[in-house]
């Protein structure tokens, strides 16, 4: 029996795994005792959710779709025929007629591969992925602040240094357990644990103060913190002075916020955002860790803006457990973003703006490339609608179930000329798609995941991949050179393994990658960037030295506000240009109910892998939406009942469960399953002007009971419309 040690390929904690492996195939998989992180432990996930790897179902050749129906190809036939229409099509309609969807699941190498063929082969900055959807506001609202969008510490430090945690938006236990961990660790320390949420989850259950919120609520409550710092004189003045600007102007916007205004607006006692307030001042090192209960609103830059005001301003920020801590969604999330899977940025994140960044790009690419930022994923079924998006490249992502709105994207792809789809499931995209390809999966490669403390880890290959499926920067490469881009070394993309690949990344972002080889991660439990050489230990804790990644090398702080019409007070505070929140869908007579959306334990994102990992789809094999018992009462459902849940944008039909974890008129479900999608009813009107995130947490809805009739007929309709194929799918949604 053989033991390979990779990495998780679940959410971004990035813990380490070791897969036995007999006569091919994976037959257990543990934690790797050594690891910072997983510490030999591992999640639900980690511990059960590889089976999918040897499922049945796996692609295993290329296939084209003629006449309506697919039809196994060739590699050859098949690369061939995307490289022909690719080529047309850029001929007849300008490079930006195409588009790809980036892969938070897959390699750093497979992103970067990606992210050239985009630019060099194809001539576009139209490359984007999951995380427009997920940290796009991130990305803005620290890259605003301190001047980069990341993590500013290690997991490890929460466990071993954190005396405060503040864990605002985030289900820590379900969707990060190794952190939730961490967190727990600390409290035997003695650290003080304050949650903020709208929903009652694990977290909530330990913490020393618990806020429950109003869903959409974060900046009354985090500005009442602040406000109250700066009255009680708890704030750093030689720190604020030393190492920030813009200390007047966010004082001067906070002084609506005052707990008694904050309670008015949040329904939060004044005393208990007080006492938040004085606890997370006074620490001697307080973290803040944050998810998309955070970043997924049409002001989610500003969510995290405030966030950034508020460790700022305490100096909590640039020692070992002090910092602002993003929880990235998944496993290589942070990899694809520091890769360039972006439109606005190459990998290292330089601009393509930038004419000195695009020229050294030029000269090792040997190609000319755009300086005009690409469409972003949100930006795809207008670009679509407006005829100037022709073709669309999708590798390991599934839009048809992650994006919102799902009705709108279904029927813009309708209007496609070409869509290539590679991953290892025939998924809800994938059967849309005109050319489908098989792909390696994750214990199927080498390359790295970057994780979200920015820790760079190798992933190993321990088994074979099935038949003729290949690993998505091969088959970039292959495409690459059918369509004339043939150079040598970074002039082309001839590539032999994935170490070449990254070796080029390290050429190309040294500042960021240029010390990190595979030689290096083989003897060591991971680096985090920046690390610019091998005798460069990786770097831990950013801004130590008070020194930020900005201009003027000083954080800037940003007046923040919410909706004036919400405040008790005639008129709040001008100013010209605010960072400015508010609820993106109001409840009314007609949609009496909040939906807000997010994720449980046993599945992951669509559920493409962890549904087809028997223990995990055992678990959990069927959406079930959170109801409030006083409102379960109302509407006349009892648990276990179907229910009919409805927006402005569509219908699902799911079971119920009665639980007080919700508020009374707030509902709360997932997009893991195909049969009861909630993105089926989410929003993608209104984004976040700044970084483009669409609204997940905020949609009014009606509920009504429904009957066991109606929810097997809606199984039928769903089912066709994400041409199923319900004999092998296993729906769960059937009557009791």
């Amino acid at each position: 029996m053989e033991k390979v040690k990779t990495i998780c390929p679940y959410c971004g904690t990035g813990c380490s795994m070791s897969l036995s492996v007999q006569d091919g195939r994976i037959i257990e998989v543990k934690g790797d005792k050594d690891h910072p992180i997983s510490q030999g432990e591992l999640c639900l996930k980690g511990y059960y959710g590889y089976k999918h790897v040897s499922d049945n179902r796996r692609l295993t050749t290329p296939l084209i779709k003629r006449n309506g129906n697919f039809e196994p190809a060739s590699w050859d036939e098949a690369l061939n025929y995307v490289a022909g229409r690719l080529t047309a099509i850029k001929k007849e309609h300008g490079s930006d007629a195409f588009a790809l969807f980036a892969s938070a699941r897959a390699t750093s190498e497979d992103n970067y591969a990606a992210q050239k063929f985009a630019r060099a082969v194809m001539g576009t900055n139209s490359i984007d992925h999951c995380a427009r959807l997920c940290h796009a506001s991130t990305v803005a609202g620290l890259g605003m602040t301190v001047g980069s969008g990341v993590m500013t510490n290690t997991i490890p430090e929460i466990g071993s240094d954190s005396d405060v945690i503040l864990i605002i938006g985030s289900n820590t236990a379900e969707c990060h357990p190794l952190i939730a961990k961490q967190v727990i660790q600390a409290k035997k320390r003695g650290a003080k644990l304050i949650v903020i949420d709208p929903r009652w989850n694990d977290m909530a259950n330990k913490a020393d103060i618990f806020i429950s919120m109003r869903v959409g609520y974060n900046i009354p409550i985090i500005n009442a913190m602040i406000h109250t710092i700066i009255k009680e004189n708890l704030h750093k003045p030689d720190f604020i002075a030393a190492h920030t600007m813009g200390f007047d102007e966010l004082a001067r916007s906070v002084e609506d916020y005052s707990p008694e205004n904050a309670q008015y607006m949040t329904g939060v006692p004044q005393q208990t955002l007080i006492d938040a307030a004085r606890a997370f001042a006074n620490a001697k090192a307080a973290c803040i860790l944050y998810a998309m209960g955070i970043t997924q609103f049409t002001h989610g830059t500003a969510n995290v803006v405030a966030l950034s005001n508020l460790s700022l301003i305490t100096a909590q920020i640039g020692r070992p457990g002090a910092g602002i801590c993003p929880l990235r969604g998944q496993n290589n999330v942070q990899g694809a973003c520091d890769l360039g899977a972006l439109p606005d940025v190459y990998p290292g994140y330089q601009r393509v703006t930038d004419e000195k960044v695009a020229a050294q790009f030029e000269a090792a690419w040997k190609v000319p490339l755009s300086r005009k930022p690409g469409t972003r994923v949100t930006q795809v079924p207008h670009a679509i609608e407006a005829g100037t998006l022709r073709s669309l490249f999708i590798f390991g992502e599934n839009p048809l179930m992650s994006d919102p709105d799902s009705g709108e994207l279904r029927h813009a792809f309708e209007h496609l000329d070409l869509i290539v789809a590679t991953d290892l499931f025939m998924t809800e995209s994938a059967r849309q798609a005109h050319v489908v390809l098989p792909a390696s999966g994750w214990p199927e490669k080498d390359g790295t995941f970057i994780n979200t403390e920015r820790r760079v880890q190798r992933v190993r290959a321990a088994v074979p991949a099935p038949k003729d499926a290949k690993p998505d920067w091969w088959i970039f490469s292959e495409l690459a050179k059918r369509m004339g881009y043939t150079g040598t070394g970074s002039a082309g993309m001839n590539y032999k393994d994935a170490e070449e690949i990254w070796n080029e990344v390290r050429q190309l972002a040294p500042a960021t990658f240029g010390g990190i080889s595979y030689a290096r991660l083989e003897n060591e439990p991971g680096i985090c960037w920046p690390c610019p050489d091998e005798k460069h230990p990786g770097t831990q804790v950013l801004y130590k030295d008070g020194l930020f990644l900005t201009p003027t090398q000083k954080a800037q702080l940003l007046p923040v506000l919410f909706d004036p019409n919400e405040l008790p007070t005639e008129k709040g505070i001008v100013f010209e240009k605010p960072l400015l929140g508010h609820i993106a869908e109001h409840v009314s007579a007609e949609y009496p109910f909040l939906l807000t959306t997010g994720r449980r334990v046993q599945h992951y994102h669509t559920g493409t892998m962890t549904r087809k990992s028997p223990m995990l789809e055992l678990l959990s094999p069927e959406e079930l939406i959170e109801l409030n018992p006083a409102d379960a009462q109302e509407v006349g459902v009892s648990e276990g009942d179907f229910i009919r849940v409805e927006t402005k944008r569509g219908h699902i039909v799911a079971r119920a469960t009665v639980t007080d974890r919700v508020q009374k008129r707030t509902i709360f479900g997932t997009f893991h399953y195909w049969e009861a999608c909630c993105n089926e009813l989410t929003s993608a009107g209104e984004l976040d002007p700044i970084c483009g995130i669409p609204e997940y947490k905020i949609s009014a809805a009606k509920v009504a009971r429904s009957s066991p009739a109606e929810a097997a007929e809606w199984i039928k309709t769903i089912g066709a419309i994400y041409k199923v194929d319900m004999q092998s799918a296993g729906a769960q949604l059937t009557a009791p």
